[in-house]
C-alpha cells in the first residue's frame, strides 16, 4: 500500500514559479513510477508529467514542456514538480499518481493523492 501526500500549491500571479512535493509512504514507493495529473474545474482530469523510478525516464505534456521540470529523491521518498512561468491556464487541482510503469492515462496509476491547489492569477 503507498499513500501520497501532495504540499505546494498556492496563488502565484502569472509568470511566477511554484513547486509542488508528493510525499510518499511506504519503502516501495521509491520503485514506483510517479505522474503528476491536473483537474481544472470543469475539465477533465489530465496528465502533466510523469518520471520513472529511477528518475532517468521523465516525459511532459506539451502544454508544459519547457516550463515543467519532474524530479524526484527516492531517499526522502518525494517527487518534486517545479513549475515556472505559470500561466492562468495552469489553474487546476494538482494530483500525485504512483504505478507500476511510466504511463499517460489515469487508468495505469494504482494510488492517488489528494490533490493540492494551484491558483494562477493574471
Amino acid at each position: 500500500q503507498v499513500q501520497l501526500i501532495e504540499s505546494g500549491g498556492g496563488l502565484v500571479q502569472a509568470g511566477g514559479s511554484l513547486r509542488l512535493s508528493c510525499a510518499g509512504s511506504g519503502r516501495t514507493f521509491s520503485m514506483y513510477a510517479t505522474a503528476w495529473f491536473r483537474q481544472a474545474p470543469g475539465k477533465e482530469r489530465e496528465f502533466v508529467a510523469v518520471i520513472s523510478w529511477t528518475g532517468r525516464t521523465t516525459y511532459y505534456a506539451d502544454s508544459v514542456k519547457g516550463r515543467f521540470t519532474i524530479s524526484r529523491d527516492n531517499a526522502k521518498n518525494t517527487v518534486y514538480l517545479r513549475m515556472s512561468s505559470l500561466k492562468p491556464e495552469d489553474t487546476a487541482v494538482y494530483y500525485c499518481a504512483a504505478g507500476r510503469a511510466v504511463g499517460f492515462s489515469m487508468g495505469e496509476y494504482d494510488y492517488w493523492g489528494q490533490g493540492t491547489q494551484v491558483t494562477v492569477s493574471s
